[in-house]
């Protein structure tokens, strides 16, 4: 966070008229004058914003939808009735000019009743009843999505926004008016963010920054995705804004002269190539290049191993990151075609050189909010450089408008139907990503990935692109593919070539998938796995395969304890399990199996209460009495049945199962200490024994004390896999002088197994000593 105080309003507003220019980052306007004595009367229809308003829908809609929504500006002008903003304006206005926006996008009545009404429901006493009663259940239903869950209580404001957040997705997979809604809604409040205060200023930039400007970006409503992105960086870091205006100004005035050439040269060239187009001129905006600088400060230090935090940078810094900033200017090109947008290409690289590496074709392969362009820089007169977008009518349109050119423009037109599509698509994905998260704090964390993530282009065996967030693996790829693919993904070939699946993927890899028969999804996927699609159904799939694997083990356990007391769950009748599970407010048995896998519940007190049912509802006879036998294990049940690390038990050992609460049946040595604790603790522990599996490795940790020697490693080494075992790790420590001290990690299928490789590591002449660690050891 930046250390200089945020600047006044006053200040705020001086500071941003340094740079006028075509796309000017807006500019806080000076706080309006203190509420007089007396409040206003109420607004009426002659309200001049409303009127405003009436003129603007008027365009589009019938006289009797604008009689509804007079009707709700009355409605929502008496709810507010007494109710001013920071500002001393009426709060009446507020809504005026959300509906204001969204009749710039033609959006329906509903919508403009919804915005008129947004706040009723959240800050006075109207109920979504009596707005679904007085003006429908649809406009009743966009309010609701936008109010907040004020109702309920969080723990952390971050808790708080994750579910507000998710309430406003469920909403808005109904009708993407709701966020169109609460884009309006979040801009006028950044338009008159001066009125609060420095610290509050700073956290709703950051929030806008981090989730309401990606939306708009995602969306494809590019006018409202900039003015937020200016807004908040005016707000959240005013010096730097102050600065970087100031820079603009100065570079704006020294490369006047060449870009006036620049332009002249292609206002005269198209003609001659025959392309009709329409010439705009264009400047990037303040944010953009102050983030293109941070990329080039990033950069540069990662280049040198600079140890600095990224924003404890001087100003020399900054100046030198905006000297590398060279397109700060550029032009757009509107014309009336497809194949004419690549004639414009050529005409324009045929008198201006295209900079290496600067060239992007959005039309064969659009951005994810249907974004497409063809965008080139050229080195025009004296080496000053311009980034030219081509682009026709229809795409210029989804460019400013986005999802909102559905209402503004005809609906049945291929690209905004597809849009549509494609925008419900990455809705449900964010759905998703809440139903398989860890927490407020993770959902959150993988919207905001999934919002501004960067693209790479990946190309499929049979030719297909893929557009994936920067940093995506294989991993990503596959679940890209279908889910099915991604869990039956073993490795994969980019460019033909062999590779990790945690590779990093770039743009124009050919990716192929190599899977097994059947699924089998790793856990340590989540550790480097890009998109919330990925990460959803991993976590899906480990959720329900460790939730079938406590099922399992908890059915194993309670026929463990009922043996010795002549029954099986299978004896217990119908009438006890349904008593049992009602005194227990327990939905089913395999919830109760459940419970005892993982841990939550003692398989001795179910069996107990079980019995105790059994004979109140008169059950069938028990059967012969036996010993509790023991848990048969094979070891590589893994999911809620693990082997402990702390003691690595391995086939042959005595072992004991101890239950511990929400991890399932962990295996130990019987000398183990945590063990031999648990032993005390009736109902937490079980006896278990070894299924032969020959199939199978398993981690064990020996230490070898040696002397020194020329190729002493080597020798060891040898020895150990001369009987067929693998090394997965080796330390070496300081002995006792001249001793060293090995610590090997291997694997081995049994006892007799690494009983045959100690004996032959111990024929080594530099081992003194070797031994298997255990705890305490």
């Amino acid at each position: 966070m930046e250390t200089d105080q945020a600047l006044a309003p006053q200040a705020a507003h001086a500071e941003a008229a340094v740079a006028p220019c075509s796309e000017e980052p807006y500019c806080p306007p000076s706080p309006p004058p203190a509420a007089p004595d007396k409040p206003d009367p109420l607004p009426g229809p002659a309200d001049p914003l409303f009127a405003l308003l009436k003129e603007k829908i008027a365009v589009y809609l019938k006289s009797e939808d604008i009689v509804r929504i007079e009707a709700a500006y009355h409605f929502a002008a008496e709810a507010h009735s007494g109710q001013t903003r920071k500002s001393g304006e009426l709060y009446i206005v507020h809504p005026l000019a959300v509906a204001s926006i969204v009749a710039d996008w033609h959006l329906n009545a509903h919508a403009l009743c919804a915005a008129l009404l947004h706040d009723v429901v959240e800050d006075t006493y109207i109920s979504k009843a009596e707005i679904a009663e007085r003006f429908g259940q649809t406009a009743a239903d966009l309010v609701d999505g936008l109010s907040k869950l004020d109702k309920l209580q969080f723990r952390s404001h971050e808790e708080e926004q994750a579910a507000n957040f998710y309430k406003m997705l469920l909403a808005m997979s109904n009708d993407l008016q709701v966020i169109l809604i609460k884009l309006a809604d979040r801009l006028h409040n950044m338009r008159t963010l001066f009125v609060m205060r420095p610290d509050k200023r700073r956290r709703i930039a950051s929030e806008t920054l981090e989730i309401y400007a990606p939306i708009a970006r995602r969306l494809g409503v590019d006018g409202v995705f900039q003015e937020l992105e200016d807004l908040s960086f005016v707000n959240k870091y005013p010096w730097r804004h102050r600065v970087l205006a100031r820079a603009v100004a100065a570079e704006r005035g020294n490369r006047r002269r060449l870009l006036v050439q620049l332009q002249a040269g292609i206002e005269e060239r198209l003609p001659q190539w025959g392309v009709e187009a329409e010439v705009q001129g264009r400047e990037k905006r303040l944010y953009s290049i102050y983030r293109k600088m941070m990329e080039r400060i990033i950069e540069a230090r990662h280049n040198y191993a600079l140890a600095e935090a990224r924003h404890n940078y001087t100003v020399g810094e900054k100046r030198r990151a905006f000297s590398h900033v060279y397109d700060i200017h550029g032009f757009r090109l509107i014309v009336p075609d497809v194949s004419t947008c690549y004639l414009a290409l050529g005409a324009l690289h045929s008198i201006y050189q295209p900079y290496p590496d600067r060239f992007k074709d959005y039309i064969a392969i659009p951005r994810e909010n249907g974004y497409r362009s063809l965008h080139t820089t050229l080195i025009g007169p004296g080496g000053v450089l311009a980034e030219v977008q081509i682009r026709t009518r229809e795409m210029h349109r989804i460019a400013e408008s986005g999802v909102a050119a559905h209402w503004l423009y005809k609906a049945d037109d291929k690209s905004i139907n597809e849009l549509q599509q494609q925008t419900h698509a990455w809705l449900q994905s964010l759905l998703d990503l809440q139903m398989n998260s860890g927490g407020a704090s993770e959902f959150l964390e993988q919207v905001k990935v999934n919002l501004f993530p960067g693209e790479v282009f990946v190309i499929s065996p049979k030719g297909r692109i893929f557009t994936l967030p920067r940093g995506s693996t294989p991993v990503d790829f596959a679940y890209a593919v279908h889910t099915d693919v991604g869990h039956r993904c073993v490795g994969c070939r980019i460019n033909s070539d062999h590779r990790p699946l945690n590779t990093e993927l770039q743009s124009g890899d050919q990716v192929e998938i190599i899977t097994s028969a059947y699924p089998s999804p790793n856990p340590a996927w989540l550790s480097y796995v890009r998109t919330g699609r990925a990460r959803a159904r991993i976590r899906h799939f480990l959720k329900n395969k460790q939730q079938d694997e406590a099922v399992s083990l908890g059915e194993r356990l309670l026929n463990l304890a009922l043996r010795p007391h002549g029954f099986t769950v299978d004896k217990i009748a119908p009438a006890a399990w349904d008593r049992f599970l009602r005194d227990r407010g327990v939905a089913s048995i395999r919830d109760i199996y459940a419970d005892i896998g993982l841990g939550n519940r003692m398989p001795v007190a179910v069996a107990r209460r079980l019995l105790l049912a059994q004979e109140r509802v008169g059950g069938a006879a028990k059967g012969e009495s036996v010993a509790m036998p023991r848990l048969r294990i094979h070891g590589g049940e893994g999911g809620v049945m693990h082997l402990a690390k702390c003691c690595q038990p391995i086939p042959g050992d005595n072992v004991i199962g101890v239950i511990r609460r929400g991890h399932g049946l962990e295996i130990h040595l019987q000398d183990c200490p945590v063990a031999i604790r648990m032993r005390a603790n009736l109902g937490r522990w079980v006896d278990a024994d070894w299924e032969p599996d020959e199939t199978r490795l398993f981690d064990v940790t020996i230490r070898i004390l040696c002397r020194p020697g020329h190729g002493m490693l080597v020798r060891i080494a040898n020895a150990i896999a001369a009987d067929d075992c693998n090394i997965q790790s080796a330390v070496m420590d300081q002995g006792e002088a001249p001793h060293v001290v090995l610590h090997m990690t291997l694997q081995v299928r049994d006892r007799l197994h690494l009983a045959k490789v100690m004996r032959r590591v111990r024929q080594v002449p530099e081992v003194a000593r070797i031994a298997r660690e255990k705890p305490g050891n």
